[in-house]
């Protein structure tokens, strides 16, 4: 059963009643008139051959209050694009699919990397950002929402909930985040649960009052991959081009937004998605690396709010935070355990093991390195250096798309 509890200085919007579908998008399709909505799907061409991405495009059919979709298709050849694209073949909302692995965008992020303006590594992150870009292209958009691809019980309302609170006329918010809990026959979230809550109220412990540590354990799931924004949120914000994505986004909406424009809603009573491995012995992949990039972001982060940080620092967080960890299991395995769930708590111990581990890389890689990744530069960084790139970027997406559509004909 849903509370109403408020926590922390974020607003939470909860699931009280079961809000009809039909009431959510009736009103959507009015409050869309005066503020159009887009929607971006990242996505890799291996989604397409499951079933999660069948039932989120037959969902998607159904919606009448979107004004555009762009899907960002990553590791993708020319007949995989083809594929893709008849998904999406007498569509309602018109579809824009941007082939990351074309010659005419990959053209583009080469001048920009010459310019000084490197958009990242492929990933993500990096989708994310052109699909922004497409979309403040366009220029007839006034948000944008943004959920992942492989939700395996994807519903509508899911996307409906997720755009409702920044396209309604009377709410002030610009930047909602989705939450959810993740439950089978056993917890999931692991990520979450076990590394991103304790380590920041361990650094919450280590920094008494610090403002960026309490907005973060403001959210309930500051992991998820579904948040919806102001379009001029997305001109101004800046990506992690790597798995910190999540992360640097609350990051930078934190430095751009007042905390009153903030909310998070409870988006579907439970959520089911792809798992990823462990992989404890390899950072290189993995819930390993997730939690070693999310460190460094967060790390990265705090230190551009002038936390300092030493060696000394690091030796203690660790320790701080695997007792906050264990503390933390004890009470899931609680929960589990009234609520007749099933709970390997040698499993999560060895998760919590592994996760020290990649907060001890983190680290280290920090004091070598305490910048670390550049930020994906924001639109208006990309426009002050290249006036024209918009309409270059159009060009090269639209004749990706006849291409494909000519041959395919």
């Amino acid at each position: 059963m849903a509370d109403f509890h408020q926590t922390g200085i974020v607003t939470t919007l909860h699931r009280l009643t079961p809000n009809s579908i039909e009431r959510l998008e009736s009103d959507l399709e009015k409050f869309s008139r005066n503020k159009p909505i887009g929607l971006v799907l990242p996505a890799l061409y291996s989604e397409f051959e499951t079933p999660a991405m069948q039932r989120i495009v037959s969902e998607l059919r159904q919606v009448r209050y979107l004004q555009r979709i762009v899907l960002a298709l990553g590791r993708a050849d020319r007949d995989q694009f083809e594929r893709a694209r008849s998904f999406f073949k007498d569509f309602y909302t018109p579809v824009t699919i941007i082939w990351v692995d074309s010659e005419r965008v990959q053209n583009l992020l080469r001048m920009l990397e010459e310019r000084g303006l490197s958009a990242g590594s492929d990933g993500k992150g990096r989708s994310c950002w052109l699909s922004y870009g497409y979309l403040l292209a366009k220029r007839d958009c006034g948000m944008v929402a943004l959920h992942d691809c492989d939700i395996v019980n994807y519903d509508r309302q899911l996307l409906a909930r997720l755009c409702y609170a920044i396209a309604h006329p009377h709410l002030p918010y610009e930047f909602s985040k989705g939450y959810y809990a993740r439950v089978t026959d056993r917890m999931h979230g692991r990520v979450t649960r076990l590394f991103m809550t304790p380590l920041v109220r361990a650094m919450e412990g280590m920094a008494p009052g610090n403002a960026f540590l309490r907005y973060l354990d403001s959210f309930r799931y500051p992991l998820a991959g579904e948040f919806a924004m102001d379009i001029n949120l997305a001109r101004v914000n800046r990506i992690p081009a790597n798995w910190g994505l999540e992360v640097g986004v609350l990051a930078e909406v934190f430095r751009n937004c007042s905390a009153s424009r903030i909310c998070q809603i409870d988006l579907t009573d439970n959520y089911e998605h792809k798992h990823q491995i462990l992989s404890s012995d390899d950072t290189s992949k993995g819930l390993a690396r997730m939690t070693l990039e999310i460190a460094r972001s967060l790390f990265s982060t705090l230190a551009s709010e002038g936390l300092v940080f030493t060696a000394d620092h690091f030796r203690s967080l660790e320790v701080r935070y695997v007792r906050m960890a264990q503390d933390t299991l004890a009470s899931y395995y609680a929960d589990a355990m009234v609520n007749g769930l099933k709970f390997d708590r040698h499993a999560e111990e060895l998760a919590v093991a592994a996760f020290a581990r990649s907060l001890s890389l983190a680290a280290s890689e920090f004091i070598e390195s305490p910048r670390g990744l550049p930020l994906i530069p924001n639109w208006n960084r990309v426009l002050a250096a290249v006036p024209e790139f918009f309409d270059l970027f159009q060009d090269a997406v639209e004749k990706d798309q006849k291409r494909v559509a000519g041959r395919a004909a």
